[in-house]
């Protein structure tokens, strides 16, 4: 970024005229123009693909159009005229490719063939399908222990391909699951299974439409999931309470234009996306939310002083939960000076979100990343919690808990058995059904498989998606990690910078994309994903392969574990020639999918149920627990203090509006004013000059961990921004190299990306990163 010319205001709303020409710009630079449009038509709809962006669930209308920005943006980057064959190979080494940007690499298009790297050449070469599988055959059964393999995926992965994936690698012999959801809701599921008994949200798309009060914590629609802008809107139109709480005032969270409604656009008009905005310090939403709880709790008891209605749902509390007494003894024994330090919010301000609480009657409460990604996010998550049994909250139709997913089958994924420390209940159902010893000990996630692979204990790394070098914290040391491995295999439809990160030996295996026709022996293939909501529906590909070599991802797993394990557990051509057969095996053996092929086949799919939506608590005592956790002394990480300095400011990483995860489809963030660049830090004007600095000026951002380590990144633009005090915020994975790989909550390994302590220094030198006084070229 060379100067302020890339900050210019954009002052309209979310959506609107801006949402349909970048629409436009992303669709004609696909160079498929007419099959995109075509395909863009199918999106979300019956017989069509579940969009490939994010996991927010479908609308029950129908209409010509389900698809918003984002979506669109994810299609035509997958659905693209521009290809990445041998001939792209023969022309650049690896280490040319390393020179240039993530935005550069996934640019140049769809991969067409298996390559091999040959470390001889530092190139890529074109391999036949049977001689990739026995290269990765002869790696994995020359391990002297299963567990010397990782075997991560990514939340892109349909539920055939995830449950094929976790068959074959426990009959391999290990329970090796890193996952893109160790990174992200992973203190959803910690903190919501002891207390409501279920790690998933409670509430589905009706129940937004009979909410009179949303709570909305850390999470921003009009990037991550715009089409939950919608419902927002509506709530607000017919009366509802909308209640952000967000340090940053996001654009999607305070006026929305719909892009579908002609009348709304030829008048430039828009609707408000909220009722209310408070803007907590970082880290500080359990303070708001025991803040919330603390009047509650004076309320209650104000009303029993006064023989007037209670606040409380006593015969909600009394029929289905258990610890309260303790918890309201917890709430008693917080300070409002300790609750209004921590928060950032006054006690009049969390008096207000209170009040719309307690105004509501049905209540739902979502949050995303700006609630998981803390060390103490479990704790977060069980108070937001607390404050909704309190009411009553749970397990009634237009309330519940909403954690908002991410990628489009991330929770899927989960559900049919990618997990590390998997249930009693599936193993069981695993060995019944396949008459195979299931490993039992518990597996690596995924800070604990980079952990292996720096130690060099871990010698193959498969990936099922994703782009695990850049999407991870202490990007660095992953790289390095990697890098130890024999060998690093990649399933993926675009190049990234994890197929630049080899092992010893590397193998690049070209997949179908979700909008592309998947015909197998039986004829074309749909794949199955779970979305927020529970919600599991078809999906069928809309356009032809971007290439003949390329291969289903059931079908490269079926292929894979055929030449690791030969026929065993099952006959892997079989479940792969009709998909049916996969689903008639995860109906076998996973629980709420009984009579799996017959209930997706209906249009819109069908709900796999929720016990807590239906007052049916998997707790051990069959009630709802609530927890008395202590609110934190100090938000500041123990090795932050021990290193004896104090920050200048707090860093959320975050993306921007033209990427999703670590798929960059633009350099432009139009809601924040930013344009063709992203080595940018937003901070406030008060805090630029209070450092010493000025608006524009290029800093080089250090991170603050006690462990000997100097992590650095260095050429950022200081851009003067709504933000509060103390705080910052940066693109990621820009600003991963920042984020400890030891620095996780309590709890999970879950990064804290969102709770970063920095120093900043004027930049002397050119670009890149730092760390462990090895300086590496800028990412």
């Amino acid at each position: 970024m060379s100067d302020k010319r890339n900050i210019k205001q954009y002052g309209n709303p979310a959506g609107g005229w801006g949402a349909l020409k970048s629409v436009t710009q992303s669709w004609l630079q696909s160079e498929k123009p007419l099959k995109n449009l075509r395909a863009m038509l199918k999106t979300n709809q019956d017989k069509g693909f579940d969009c490939p962006g994010c996991a927010w669930g479908e609308s029950p209308e129908s209409g010509l159009v389900k698809f918003c920005e984002n979506g669109a943006k994810a299609v035509n980057w997958e659905s693209t005229g521009r290809y990445v064959g041998p001939e792209f190979f023969a022309d650049y080494t690896v280490s040319a490719l390393k020179k240039h940007t993530d935005y550069w690499l996934e640019s140049q298009g769809r991969l067409t063939h298996p390559v091999r790297y040959n470390n001889q050449t530092d190139r890529y070469e074109a391999i036949n399908w049977d001689d990739a599988f026995g290269l990765i055959a002869q790696h994995l059964n020359g391990l002297s222990s299963p567990h010397q393999a990782e075997f991560y995926t990514s939340g892109r992965a349909s539920n055939e391909a995830a449950y094929l994936y976790q068959l074959f690698v426990r009959a391999f012999g290990t329970n090796n699951f890193p996952d893109c959801s160790n990174m992200c809701h992973e203190a959803s599921g910690q903190g919501m299974k002891p207390t409501i008994g279920v790690g998933k949200g409670t509430v589905t798309f009706d129940d937004f439409e009979k909410a009179d009060t949303i709570f909305v914590i850390g999470q921003n629609p009009g990037t991550n999931h715009p089409r939950m802008l919608e419902p927002l809107r509506d709530a607000v139109r017919r009366g509802a309470q909308v209640v952000c709480l967000n340090p940053l005032k996001e654009r999607g969270l305070e006026k929305f234009q719909h892009p579908q409604h002609p009348i709304e656009m030829l008048t430039n008009g828009s609707t408000p996306t909220n009722t209310a905005y408070f803007r907590p310090a970082l880290g500080g939403d359990m303070a708001v939310m025991r803040g919330i709880a603390k009047w509650l709790l004076a309320w209650e008891q104000e009303a029993k002083a006064n023989n007037a209605p209670p606040v409380f749902d006593h015969d909600f509390i009394n029929a289905h939960t258990n610890g309260m007494d303790d918890y309201l003894t917890a709430v008693e024994a917080t300070s409002w000076e300790h609750i209004e330090a921590q928060s950032g919010l006054s006690k009049e301000d969390i008096r207000h979100a209170a009040t719309m609480y307690k105004r509501g009657e049905r209540v739902i409460m979502c949050w995303a990343m700006g609630i998981t990604q803390h060390k103490h996010s479990v704790a977060t998550v069980q108070e937001i919690v607390n404050v909704q049994l309190l009411r009553g909250n749970v397990g009634k139709p237009g309330a519940g808990l909403s954690p908002v997913r991410g990628h489009s089958n991330v929770q899927g994924d989960r559900t049919v058995g990618i997990n590390e420390v998997p249930p009693k209940a599936l193993l069981d159902a695993l060995e019944n059904k396949f008459n195979f010893v299931v490993p039992r000990e518990r597996g690596h996630n995924t800070i604990q498989a980079i952990q292996a692979m720096e130690r060099g204990d871990a010698k193959v790394f498969i990936g099922l998606g994703g782009n695990f070098a850049q999407a991870t914290p202490d990007t660095p040391r992953t790289h390095a990690a990697l890098s130890k491995c024999d060998l690093t295999v990649h399933i993926a439809t675009k190049l990234n910078r994890s197929h630049l990160t080899t092992g010893k030996d590397a193998l690049i295996l070209p997949c179908l994309g979700r909008t592309e026709v998947d015909m197998q022996a039986s004829g074309q293939q749909g794949v199955t994903v779970e979305d927020t909501f529970s919600m599991v529906h078809l999906s069928y590909g809309q356009l032809p392969p971007s290439s003949p070599e390329l291969r289903s991802e059931p079908a490269i797993i079926a292929g894979i574990a055929k030449a690791t394990l030969g026929n065993t557990p099952v006959d892997w051509d079989h479940v792969v020639s009709n998909y049916d057969n996969i689903r008639d095996l995860i109906a076998d053996t996973i629980e709420g999918f009984k009579n799996f092929n017959s209930k997706v086949a209906n249009p819109g799919g069908f709900h796999l149920g929720n016990a807590a939506s239906e007052r049916r608590w998997l707790t051990p005592s069959g009630k709802a627990e609530f927890a008395a956790n202590t609110l934190p002394n100090s938000l500041l990480n123990d090795d932050v203090v021990a290193r004896g300095e104090k920050p200048d400011l707090i860093l959320q990483t975050l993306r921007s509006h033209d990427q999703y995860n670590t798929t960059i489809y633009g350099m432009d963030d139009r809601y924040r004013n930013v344009f063709g660049a992203r080595d940018v830090l937003f901070v406030n004007e008060s805090d630029i000059r209070k450092l010493g600095f000025n608006d524009g000026d290029k800093v080089d951002i250090t991170s603050l961990w006690n462990d000997g380590r100097t992590r650095q990144i260095k050429q950022f633009m200081l851009v003067a921004y709504d933000i509060p005090q103390g705080q910052a915020a940066a693109y990621y994975p820009e600003t991963n190299p920042l984020v400890p790989l030891e620095s996780y909550g309590d709890g999970t390994f879950t990064p804290t990306s969102k709770f970063i302590a920095i120093k900043l220094s004027k930049s002397e030198s050119d670009g890149g990163i730092v760390v462990n006084t090895l300086s590496v070229s800028h990412i």
